[in-house]
């Protein structure tokens, strides 16, 4: 093959290289972040999302399912079946609200209060495994929330 074939073709959109895409490293990061999750919530049948629904449910309590979607910005469609699976699994529990059936209230049952004692240590231990300074992950932290509340639908 000639030095002329092996060449790279010219690139006459440089907006669609991949290393100019804010989302990519937003995505692979989180992706591996999540990662690092996984081998820790696996033992007690929780996927990340579950966990992140825990979070939001212990800070709350008690709160409907549009609550929860906005909190965690997650759509109705993909947070009903992953709460009908918590139900199942004994950590919430799910009742309709007498005066409007539209609405739905979530609430943490005492076996999803017991799970909070059995995964209090995951966010130090996940931790360890983010090397990034303190400073950096605040800001970070601090800028993926900027990105989000600029990014919210009216």
């Amino acid at each position: 093959m000639s030095e002329q074939e092996r060449k790279e073709p010219e690139n006459p959109y440089p907006q669609l290289m991949l290393e100019g895409q804010v989302c990519f490293p937003l995505y692979a990061a989180a992706r591996r972040v999540v990662n690092a999750y996984t081998p820790l919530l696996k033992p007690l049948g929780l996927t990340y999302t579950q966990y992140i629904v825990c979070l939001a449910m212990w800070e709350m309590g008690k709160a409907t399912v549009g609550d929860l979607c906005r909190k965690l910005y997650l759509d109705c469609g993909t947070l009903t079946p992953l709460l009908k699976k918590m139900e199942e699994s004994g950590w919430v529990a799910r009742c309709r609200c007498k005066v409007d059936e539209r609405v739905v209230y979530v609430s943490v049952t005492e076996n999803g209060w017991a799970l909070r004692e059995q995964v209090k240590d995951i966010p130090m231990k996940v931790g360890e495994c983010i090397t990034l300074p303190y400073e950096d992950a605040l800001q970070l932290y601090t800028l993926l929330y900027k990105l989000l509340n600029a990014m919210e639908a009216d």
